[in-house]
């Protein structure tokens, strides 16, 4: 898709509609998860760790649909990572906030998130930084371990949730200095910036 067809693509489409579900249901999931730890009630522990999968996994596919149908705006670019981290980040602090997470693991997964949405909004203009396979490992490990958490899961089981987000940090990491590099090259061959570079 040309930049024109992007502009030109409308923001009203099912990519950005479920870009808007995920959205939505943060405040839902909240509101469950909240109450579920609040009241050691494992039934609303168990529903919020299906809201927050159903949500989370619109995040797998809306910008994958988007590019296979030529639905790609400049909307959803802004949008599906906002979704994404509040989805993300609202679950990680709830976690922290109930001792279930060390503070350190939320804090270094937010602000690997925070600065790798930075880094897009940086290269906006310059071209598009598209999920790499490490990317997609990385969500799909923060996903299971977060669900797991969420989960009212027997004190054997729970160490598998404690491995998966062991890994998850792990990948966290590295995705985030590969998406730094991949950014500062980006910007540095971007047909934008090389011509000003070049005046004297």
């Amino acid at each position: 898709m040309t930049d024109r067809d992007e502009r030109n693509a409308s923001a009203w489409n099912a990519p950005n509609a479920l870009t808007m579900g995920r959205l939505l249901l943060v405040p839902v999931f909240l509101v469950v998860a909240w109450g579920g730890f609040e009241r050691d009630d494992q039934a609303w522990q168990a529903w919020s760790a299906l809201i927050f999968l159903v949500a989370a996994v619109t995040d797998l596919i809306d910008g994958e649909l988007a590019r296979r149908t030529d639905q790609v705006t400049t909307f959803g670019k802004i949008a599906d990572p906002i979704a994404d981290k509040a989805l993300t980040g609202s679950a990680l602090v709830l976690l922290w906030w109930f001792a279930l997470l060390p503070w350190w693991v939320t804090g270094v997964i937010i602000v690997r998130e925070v600065a790798v949405t930075m880094l897009r909004f940086w290269v906006i203009r310059h071209g598009v930084m598209a999920a790499s396979r490490g990317g997609k490992l990385k969500t799909a490990l923060q996903i299971l371990a977060i669900t797991l958490y969420l989960l009212p899961l027997a004190s054997g089981a729970s160490a598998v949730a404690e491995w998966v987000m062991g890994a998850a940090v792990v990948v966290t990491l590295v995705t985030g200095v590969d998406y730094a590099l991949r950014a500062v090259t980006l910007h540095s061959e971007s047909a934008a910036t090389v011509p000003r570079q070049a005046r004297p």
